[in-house]
């Protein structure tokens, strides 16, 4: 997989959306709406224009509970990542990085935060092997699952294309995803996107200024 080092390169060479196959290559698809390098306000990430509305949807966590996704995560600044917990590259080095930029922040900062990873390889994420590997990063972070129909609503609901279809054979094999780390402010929109070649010091950077945008517009 290409790799994109630091952030100034992620800024100019990631304003496509990744559509990664971890461990085989890659595609890539332009995202739905234009990106720019930074905000105005300083921010790290990818600006999209216009910005990203929090999608509506309902998948199961790891407790076999129906999640739904908008109203569980209302008033939060929350972080959407489709992955999967075979993947070589990007979705542990993904969630690494914002488990290390959530640590710098205090227990205060924390309560305001969720991080939502949801599996695009449910045929071998089951919920206790999505609870395990999530908990090597951060025991908060939420894993969803669901069948691979519900999985593909959920991606259209966030904008994110759907990759074509793996030929499964065996139990090892890779899965096409997007490396798209959507971050919806508490106003339930995203003011920044990010793609591989972002680090944690890129979401630390950006983490408090994107919980200033206020709840009080969502809907």
């Amino acid at each position: 997989m290409r790799a994109i080092r630091g952030s100034t390169a992620a800024a100019t060479a990631a304003a496509v959306l990744i559509v990664a196959a971890c461990g085989g290559g890659h595609r890539s698809s332009a995202p739905p709406a234009s990106t720019s390098a930074k905000a105005k306000s300083g921010l790290h990430g990818l600006v999209p224009e216009p910005r990203p509305h929090k999608p509506s949807f309902v998948l199961t966590d790891t407790a076999g509970k129906p999640f739904h996704f908008a109203s569980a995560t209302r008033g939060k600044l929350t972080y959407l990542y489709f992955g999967y917990t075979h993947c070589p590259d990007a979705c542990p080095t993904t969630m690494g990085y914002l488990a290390a930029a959530f640590r710098r922040q205090p227990a205060s900062v924390r309560r305001h935060i969720a991080v939502v990873f949801v599996t695009v390889d449910p045929r071998r994420d089951t919920p206790h092997v999505l609870r395990v590997w999530l908990n090597h990063f951060d025991r908060t972070f939420v894993g969803l699952t669901g069948d691979q129909q519900e999985i593909d609503r959920a991606e259209s609901a966030a904008g994110v294309p759907l990759a074509p279809p793996e030929k499964v054979k065996g139990k090892n094999y890779s899965v096409a995803h997007s490396t798209y780390l959507l971050p919806y402010s508490p106003d339930g929109r995203a003011h920044v996107v990010y793609v591989q070649g972002f680090h944690s010091s890129d979401y630390a950077h950006d983490l408090p200024m994107l919980l200033r945008y206020s709840s009080r517009s969502e809907r």
